[in-house]
């Protein structure tokens, strides 16, 4: 049963003391005992039917749910209006921030942080072409990790207990190269599954433009954007 706010209670209150009231009310008018008891019945079955269609009425109680789900919803709606403005705020405030900190969660050598220094245990860079170990593709070489970072159900599915500790190791993000026939047209691979092919290698893919502006013989070339990531590669 819904609440009984005060002006229900009050109500209830006013219609209960107008019996008495209005029973002695009826004294004065009647002007025989017959007459008074007639008007006081009246009197009572008026009030009684004003109370029943205010207070026991399933159509009254019905108007007085629906007032308080609008207040309800109406309350509610300013409440997630505080709220949503309140986390758009802080939100916007921690973006701007906290750039530095959103870029260090990005995965597969994806992420603009600058790799400087470069450390010792990173064998191979940026733009060279490689070869895979086990699936004989080509390709070459777009970012490095000095460890695996990728979302842990990745991590969980390509590596199992037995391998768990290539997790630890570097990892670079590969263009392969279309001309194979591979049927993927990136991958993110071990320092260990992969090793560097000597002299010159083609590597067709559509974003080879995007990363790198040529080839010295050797190497592929980075595009400005991409040295700045790569400093000593």
């Amino acid at each position: 049963m819904p609440h009984i706010n005060a002006a229900a209670a009050l109500q209830i209150c006013v219609l209960l003391s107008a019996l008495p009231a209005q029973y002695f009310i009826s004294r004065w008018y009647g002007t025989d005992s017959a007459q008074r008891i007639q008007i006081t019945e009246r009197l009572i079955i008026a009030s009684w039917s004003s109370f029943t269609k205010s207070c026991l009425s399933r159509d009254a109680w019905a108007d007085r749910l629906k007032l308080w789900l609008s207040k309800t919803r109406t309350c509610l709606n300013a409440g997630l209006l505080i709220l949503h403005f309140r986390n758009w705020y802080y939100g916007e405030k921690k973006t701007k921030i906290g750039d530095s900190e959103a870029e260090t969660h990005s995965y597969f050598a994806e992420s603009t942080h600058v790799r400087s220094p470069k450390p010792e245990y990173i064998q191979f860079s940026v733009g060279q072409v490689i070869g895979h170990k086990r699936f004989g593709y080509s390709g070459v070489i777009v970012g490095w990790d000095v460890k695996a970072k990728a979302p842990e159900e990745w991590l969980q599915h390509k590596y199992p207990p037995a391998k768990q500790g290539l997790k630890d190791t570097p990892h670079y993000r590969i263009l392969i190269n279309k001309a194979n026939g591979y049927g993927k047209s990136t991958a993110y691979v071990p320092e260990e599954e992969i090793t560097i092919i000597m002299g010159v290698e083609v590597v067709h893919h559509p974003d080879m433009k995007a990363y790198f502006s040529g080839y010295d013989g050797s190497k592929y070339i980075m595009q400005p954007w991409l040295k700045k990531i790569y400093p000593h590669d």
